[in-house]
């Protein structure tokens, strides 16, 4: 079901729509390009970014000013404005302490708030972000060149009938994607914004340059990144998490900027966020251990159990080896030297009940 739209004005007077959905601990998903609340729901190419988040979690999402059912027609796109319509929401919707996840260049927004707002972002999650534009990145003359020509088609084919312009830009968000994602997301770009305002938009992303509020970051931070990403280089991904202290960076086996649900990298995301920053629901044991996995948890709770290797290798159908390399990286996060220690500190924080 469809959450309400709500709305609030941001300090220069834009009306920013903002939603909120789901159950659970919360996250707030930092404004970017290519979303309408009216359509983020059917649209399969953008879905699984409300609907899976919305089972986990309580979400909260808005269209950024001058895209979707925000404002069109807006005074100022800019770094600044965007940190300030994301102070704006977060205070109308009443988010006091949160989790916050920077898609794409939303990234930038994400990491410009969590380093001015330290006492309110619990939790820092990135994912196909970027810190720099493409504008920033020293790139050769040839690929500028290219970025130009992208340029002109937004201006030239965004709002056309002929989707063959837009094409361009589905096959770099999602090539792997099934054809009627890529027609749907296709159909998506027209609606969010005007070809005026997707190559303001465009520009201004170019010239974002978040490396200093990056290295301010104090908050638990988990970077990730597609391998093969067309739209933002992997690159990127892991330059924000050498620049955030302590961030874990993980590999998405994916080409696609915007993953699809039936993609084994969306199921990766889904658990390595869960393992992070874990949503209602959560098995025992998950809070008090957000740096152990999904596996590594269970291999601990066994351990709770006063099961030896032997054991948990044949309850989780795992070799010996393979549970003892999975202890040895236990220890190292929880903080332990030794099995007994390990059961008492696990016991403690609600794991071992058989």
């Amino acid at each position: 079901m469809k959450p309400e739209v709500r709305f609030c004005t941001a300090r220069d007077g834009v009306k920013l729509a903002y939603t909120v959905s789901g159950g659970g601990p919360p996250v707030v998903r930092a404004q970017h390009w290519f979303t309408h609340l009216e359509h983020d729901w059917n649209n399969p190419a953008v879905r699984p970014w409300a609907e899976d988040l919305s089972r986990r979690y309580t979400l909260l999402r808005f269209d950024q000013r001058g895209t979707g059912l925000s404002d069109r027609e807006v005074p100022e796109i800019s770094l600044e404005a965007h940190v300030r319509d994301l102070e704006a929401v977060l205070d109308a919707a009443r988010f006091e302490r949160f989790a916050l996840l920077g898609l794409s260049q939303g990234a930038a927004y994400s990491i410009a708030y969590a380093a001015r707002h330290p006492e309110r972002v619990t939790h820092l999650v990135i994912c196909g972000g970027f810190a720099r534009g493409w504008a920033k990145r020293s790139l050769s003359p040839e690929s500028l060149e290219q970025m130009q020509t992208l340029v002109k088609l937004i201006e030239q084919g965004w709002g056309s009938s002929d989707p063959s312009f837009r094409q361009v830009f589905a096959t770099q968000f999602m090539p792997d994607a099934s054809l009627e994602a890529i027609h749907a997301f296709n159909d998506l770009m027209p609606l969010t914004a005007s070809a005026q305002t997707a190559a303001t938009i465009f520009k201004a992303n170019s010239v974002l340059d978040v490396q200093s509020e990056a290295r301010q970051i104090r908050c638990p931070t988990l970077v990730l990144h597609g391998r093969g990403e067309m739209r933002i280089p992997f690159e990127e991904g892991r330059i924000i998490a050498g620049l955030i202290p302590g961030s874990r960076f993980v590999t998405l086996e994916t080409r696609n900027h915007l993953m699809m649900q039936d993609e084994p990298a969306w199921r990766h995301f889904l658990e390595a966020l869960a393992a992070f920053y874990p949503p209602a629901g959560a098995a025992p044991g998950a809070a008090a251990f957000p740096a152990l996995t999904g596996r590594e948890r269970e291999v601990l709770d066994l351990i709770a159990q006063g099961l030896d290797n032997a054991q948990i290798a044949a309850r989780l159908d795992l070799s010996e080896k393979t549970v003892r390399n999975n202890i040895t990286h236990i220890f190292d996060k929880i903080g332990v030297e030794n099995r007994p220690q390990a059961i008492v500190l696990a016991r403690d924080k609600g794991l071992g009940a058989r």
